[in-house]
Formats: structure tokens, C-alpha cells, sequence
């Protein structure tokens, strides 16, 4: 799968607002958008009007930098939304909030998703205590999620949630920190999901 490599502080001042791709450097006055917080490159201070098109496709880049997925799998999450009697941007959401990779990130159990995707691919997670070290993998409701790894990561772990104990665990999670142990309790509706997005845009965008 193709991996972006270059710099992830220019995707938030892309999007204009905080992605957590960085994970600690995030929570800092480090964070680039808050020290630059206008579109990276020589003309990122001018406020061009965009285009209907424009607006639907820098709301699917969000979406997809959001969560850390490339083109081809955000298409075939709209695919499997868009067959579904419900409304297809809110089914949208609610798989790729479901991912086991963002949900190690909901827990608080990791920095970044993209820290929690490696966790997950080094098979230190595990689901109703089997290992899972497929980061797309998609939880269901009352599955227990644990971390399983020696005491020196298990320190480590701590160390991070600790970092992270200001951020908010959504309603449909219940955390155990000391345990590192995390209980899906519902599925997440559109409530749950605290980033500004605008998913209708993004289905305009695919439905043309």
C-alpha cells in the first residue's frame, strides 16, 4: 500500500485544522498549525474562493488524512456505505470509525493513528483476547479490545496515556487505562464523531 512520506504538518495546515498525525508534537505549542495556521507554500496566506468541487474534494482528502487510509480503500468504504438503507455519509463515518486502528486511538492507547496502526501490525492487540494485526480490521458492539506486550512497552503504553488523558474517550468506548483494556459498549453514531466534517460533501463528490 502506497504510504505518504512527506511532511505530516503540512497535511493539517492543508486541511486547516488539527489532524493529530504527529501524536505528542500535536499537544504542544510545537504544533505547526498553531504557529502557522494558513495553507502551506508561497501562497498559502491568500483566501481564494473555492469552487463547489474544490470544497467536496478537500473534504474527502480530510477525511481520508483523518484516518489514514488511501484512495482506493476510502472508495471502497463509500461502496459498502452506499449499499446500505441508511444514509450513506453517516455509514461512512461510523465504518471508518470502527477501524481497530482508530479505535486503539480513541482509547487513548496511542499517540497517533498511525502509531496505533503499528501496534496493531506488531500483534501486541487483541480482540476477545484473540490477536488481530489487520489495523483495518472493523470492531462490533461489546468486543473487548487489550494490549498484550512485555513490561518495558507496557511502560511505554502508560507513558502515552497519561499524554493523552486530557483527550476525551468518545461515549461509545469504555476504557480501562491500568488494565489497558477498552470495551466497545455501542456502535458510534454521528454524534460520536467530534471532527468537523461534512460528509455530504463527500458523497456529491462520488455520487457525479
Amino acid at each position: 500500500m502506497a504510504r505518504y512520506r512527506g511532511a505530516l504538518c503540512r497535511l493539517c495546515r492543508r486541511e486547516g485544522t488539527k489532524l493529530f498525525l504527529k501524536g505528542e508534537r500535536c499537544m504542544t505549542p510545537k504544533c505547526a498549525l498553531t504557529r502557522r495556521s494558513y495553507s502551506p507554500g508561497q501562497h498559502g496566506k491568500r483566501r481564494a474562493k473555492l469552487s463547489d468541487y474544490a470544497l467536496q474534494l478537500r473534504e474527502k482528502q480530510k477525511v481520508r488524512r483523518i484516518y489514514g487510509i488511501n484512495e482506493h480503500q476510502f472508495r471502497l468504504y463509500f461502496e459498502k456505505a452506499e449499499k446500505t438503507k441508511m444514509v450513506t455519509g453517516t455509514v461512512l463515518l461510523q465504518l471508518l470509525e470502527r477501524r481497530l486502528d482508530n479505535v486503539i486511538f480513541s482509547l487513548g492507547f496511542a499517540a497517533s493513528r498511525s502509531q496505533a496502526r503499528q501496534i496493531v501490525k506488531h500483534r501486541f492487540v487483541c480482540v476477545n483476547s484473540r490477536p488481530v494485526d489487520i489495523p483495518s480490521f472493523l470492531i462490533k458492539e461489546k468486543d473487548v479490545i487489550s494490549i498484550k506486550s512485555d513490561e518495558k512497552k507496557r511502560k511505554r503504553l502508560q507513558e502515552i496515556i497519561k499524554l493523552t488523558k486530557d483527550r476525551s474517550v468518545p461515549e461509545w468506548l469504555k476504557v480501562e487505562p491500568e488494565r489497558l483494556e477498552g470495551t466497545v459498549t455501542r456502535l458510534p453514531q454521528r454524534e460520536d464523531i467530534q471532527f468537523p466534517i461534512q460528509e455530504q460533501l463527500i458523497v456529491e463528490l462520488y455520487s457525479k
